[in-house]
């Protein structure tokens, strides 16, 4: 039996999360029994989201539907659920789905240009012809903002394909296209007893940077108006509460309609009987039939209403930061509709037209009519970077891998998550205020960090102990590292369409802000791991806020900073100004390791779309060389002979492969898996080879290769992650284990003992501090006390690279410095000795460290009295191509 918490508030619109189980504790078959606190027991649905080697199951997942929560509940395998009293349904004939949650039912088209055909509540019809809407210009908006002809086009839908169909949760996915261009995927998520439903909207970019510009995209509904005009309410959230506003209004009139009649009105109850002298009035009154809410950036909203087309718009006071929530309708029903992290993602608008007819619409723009067109051609012209030579001439200035062609956003994607309510009255400030807040931060059930712990999933990490002082100190820069992130994003405004999600890479010292605009120094793409640190992060210490940071990252890596169609499927890009800036094309970003946390902790489907793109990562390799511009030899990808790094590449593609198998079953990708495991261990060098050959037809390396060649970024891309979670699942390969050991025994070694081992001295050994965890990790495995000891005072010191990648001093007192003045855009705390690079590597040895020989860990980490643990975590200023 496993207790289930919230991870950081109740959900009552129906919940879907996962769950660990030890290997072998629970039958591939067993069903699941869901019970409260109190022993009540819980309809609850189940299914398997992975399993072990052996068949158990690794990871459930599970969904309850919508209702009063209780404050914690038990989840029990073995035990038959119980049945729920009203289910949800999908019923197809004729062409239609129809789906029912017991409070609302939708009607779905298998085709056509609706998302669904009607909405309703019993008997009543709420809302009809939800649909897809975009604008499209052929040219960007002209600076002076001038006219440019715009074409609005209707999403068709040509594919439904129902993904669940209860008892509790109930998933329709719909594929087409907004008119002849920008392929989508839209989920519609059900749970039953829900008067709400989840919309998750994607779209894959594939229009031409220098005349496709998309100047509009949303979700739009046609809502049904019965009422008198004066019953039909207009909600619209601000930066704390709502709009209150009817389409008629009684109040602040020349002649009371009564007290009664104003309060209604105002908490969105019916007028009741109107005083006379105002009744005999009413049609007098102006009727407000449209409204806009314009979120332009993070730190401000436009707010208007107008009579009718034609007639000027009059301004609301408004605020800052709308939470993306608004309702229309009137006392017999109404459409609730929001977009999750609206202001975050911002330019977005929220409209109601046509309120005071009998059909009014809303719409959710995703991107807002009002901005300039979104515009993805690439932000320089290339000048004197025409020949390979000339591009690594400039990463020597700019850090940017810049090559014609390959800036190219074709192939991105975006991910958003809207909300449709169909509302049986206009609820009140309060209930919009949960709706609100239910849209935007989702409740979650989650397993505690000792529960997940003793499940064995996600490799090497252990719980916080500040036990010791120096247990505490490393704690204590963990908690800075990630609190320092969350301030930065909220000072530097980290937010956008494009940029929600993402951090920057490096500091600037001298302007006081990142380098958003140097070359291969701004958005960092996941570069040196930060997304494996904070999910690590998550799971050791339950934290809610690092859970929320994590999630949007990984929302944001794995759709906008990789490839979903086109030339480079399959691929990310490395970091840039533009998160597809960067000419190198990589696995090391698209990493499977990156999202499998998020997929398993909650289940999400298009994660598992993402996961699904690299069910043949190798075959990447065909398309583009990784390393094309820095190598010796000459080649050209062959398929019979592809060149694979035994590091980033190798670790990306196991995590693809082990994802595949957990996931499937699927033995091929078990059998690559497996098979280059072997051929890694039967290397004359293991992974001291550097690269080997794969015969894409066998999927296995040549292991004649009698070479060694060390990269230092081979290790900081998953790699230690997922090496020590293939060898805790024992799959018997032989070799595997030992060259891994010696991989971690012989980097950090001294010179005289990698000569003596191999035969030569390692060269281009760097990221000292980061690769003590492959140090600790030889030393817990093979109980070296001294080489534990080893680990730890590479990790303190930071000594012996070779390579100069920590230019700064070593940090003594992690701190914030205040800046303020006309020098600066606008004040800032800053820290100018972090960077994400070292940030991430530091977080991630700290907390393998802390978990394999933590017990070594004594007195002061750098050995010297009134010392301090570590590095700074900003040293690694990898100025060089990274991975070439």
């Amino acid at each position: 039996m496993t207790a289930l918490h919230w991870l950081d508030r109740p959900g009552e619109e129906g919940v879907t999360w996962g769950v660990p189980w030890p290997r072998g504790a629970v039958g591939r078959d067993a069903p699941f029994a869901l019970a409260d606190a109190e022993a009540r027991e819980v309809p609850v649905q189940s299914w398997v989201t992975a399993t072990w080697p052996d068949g158990s199951v690794k990871w459930s997942a599970h969904a309850i539907g919508a209702g009063p929560a209780a404050p914690a509940y038990r989840i029990e395998p073995g035990r038959e659920p119980a049945a729920p009293g009203t289910p949800v349904t999908v019923a197809r004939e004729n062409g239609l789905l129809t789906v029912a949650t017991g409070a609302v039912t939708w009607t779905i088209e298998e085709s056509g240009g609706t998302l669904a055909r009607s909405i309703s509540r019993g008997s009543r019809e709420i809302a009809r012809d939800v649909r897809l809407v975009s604008l499209r210009q052929h040219e960007p908006t002209p600076d002076d903002g001038g006219p440019v002809a715009r074409t609005e086009t209707t999403g068709r839908v040509t594919a439904v394909t129902v993904e669940q169909d209860g008892p509790l949760r109930a998933v329709v996915r719909l594929e087409g296209r907004h008119g002849d261009w920008l392929p989508f995927t839209v989920r519609l998520y059900f749970h039953a007893g829900a008067e709400n439903v989840r919309v998750m909207h994607t779209f894959v970019w594939d229009g031409d940077p220098e005349r496709d510009f998309l100047a509009g995209l949303g979700l739009r509904a046609d809502v049904v108006m019965r009422d008198e005009l004066h019953d039909r309410h207009v909600r619209i959230a601000g930066a704390g509460g709502f709009l209150t506003e009817a389409v008629r209004g009684l109040t602040g009139l020349r002649r009371d309609p009564g007290e009664s009649v104003r309060r209604a009105q105002v908490e969105g109850r019916p007028a009741g009987e109107i005083a006379p002298d105002v009744a005999s009035r009413l049609h007098l009154i102006p009727a407000w039939n449209d409204y806009t809410l314009d979120q332009g950036s993070a730190d401000g909203f436009t707010l208007r209403k107008r009579t009718a087309p034609g007639h000027a718009w009059v301004t609301i006071p408004a605020g800052t930061r709308s939470a993306g929530y608004a309702y229309v309708g009137g006392v017999s029903g109404g459409l609730g509709f929001g977009l999750r992290d609206f202001w975050r993602l911002h330019p977005t608008r929220l409209d109601v037209r046509n309120a005071a007819t009998d059909l009014a619409t809303a719409t959710v723009w995703l991107w807002s009519p009002s901005a300039p067109a979104m515009d993805l051609r690439f932000y320089h012209d290339g000048m004197g970077q025409d020949t390979f030579a000339e591009q690594l001439e400039g990463l020597e200035i700019t850090y940017e891998d810049y090559e014609p062609g390959f800036g190219d956003a074709h192939g991105v994607a975006r991910t958003h998550e809207l909300t449709l309510r169909a509302c049986e009255a206009t609820p009140s400030s309060p209930a919009l205020a949960a709706h609100a807040a239910a849209m935007d931060r989702p409740g979650l059930l989650a397993v505690g960090p000792s529960r997940m712990r003793e499940a064995g999933v996600f490799g090497v990490w252990d719980l916080p102990d500040r036990s010791t002082p120096a247990r505490a100190e490393i704690e204590d820069r963990l908690d800075f590292l990630f609190d320092l992130y969350a301030r930065e994003r909220e000072q530097r405004r980290w937010y956008g369409f494009w940029d929600y999600g993402d951090v920057m890479h490096t500091y600037d010292p001298d302007r006081h802000t990142w380098r958003y605009d140097v070359g291969g120094y701004a958005w960092d793409n996941s570069e040196l791991s930060p997304d494996l640190w904070l999910w690590l992060q998550y799971l050791r210490t339950g934290r809610s806020d690092v859970f929320r940071f994590a999630e949007s990252m990984t929302r944001h890596t794995g759709e906008v900073d990789v490839y979903h169609a086109g030339r480079w499927k399959g691929l990310g890009s490395r970091h840039n100004v533009q998160h597809w800036g960067c000419s190198c094309k990589q696995l090391r970003i698209s990493n499977a390791a990156y999202r499998r946390f998020y997929y398993y902790l909650t289940a999400d489907e298009r994660t598992g779309d993402l996961l699904d793109e690299l069910s043949r990562p190798e075959e990447t390799f065909v398309v583009i060389d990784p390393t094309r511009k820095v190598r010796e030899d000459v080649y050209t990808p062959d398929p019979s002979a592809l060149s694979v790094g035994l590091g980033t590449d190798w670790g990306s593609l196991a995590a693809a492969w082990l994802t595949r198998w957990e996931r499937h079953g699927d033995e091929r990708a078990r059998d690559r898996l497996l098979g280059t495991m072997a051929d890694i261990g039967a290397l004359p060098h293991g992974f001291l080879t550097g690269e080997a050959r794969l015969d894409l037809a066998t999927g296995r390396f040549d292991t004649a290769r009698d070479k060694i060649s060390v990269s230092h970024l081979s290790s900081l891309f998953g790699l230690p992650e997922m090496c020590a979670e293939l060898i805790a699942l024992d799959l018997d390969v032989p070799g595997f284990e030992r060259a891994w050991l010696q991989y971690c025994r012989l980097y950090l070694a001294t010179p005289e003992q990698q000569e003596a081992e191999v035969g030569e001295r390692l060269s281009g050994i760097s990221l000292i501090q980061a690769h003590s965890r492959l140090t600790a990790y030889a030393a817990a495995r093979t109980g070296d006390a001294a080489l534990a000891a080893w680990a730890w005072r590479k990790f303190a010191l930071d000594e012996g690279d070779q390579l100069n990648r920590n230019p700064l001093q070593r940090q003594r007192e992690w701190s914030l410095t205040e800046v303020d003045g006309p020098h600066v855009l606008s004040p800032v705390r800053e820290a100018p000795f972090v960077g994400t690079n070292g940030a991430s590597q530091y977080g991630l040895a700290a907390i393998h460290n802390l978990a394999l020989i933590g017990e070594h860990l004594t007195g002061h980490l750098d050995g010297h009295p009134g010392g301090h643990p570590g590095g700074h975590p900003g040293g690694h200023l990898d100025g060089h191509l990274d991975g070439h």
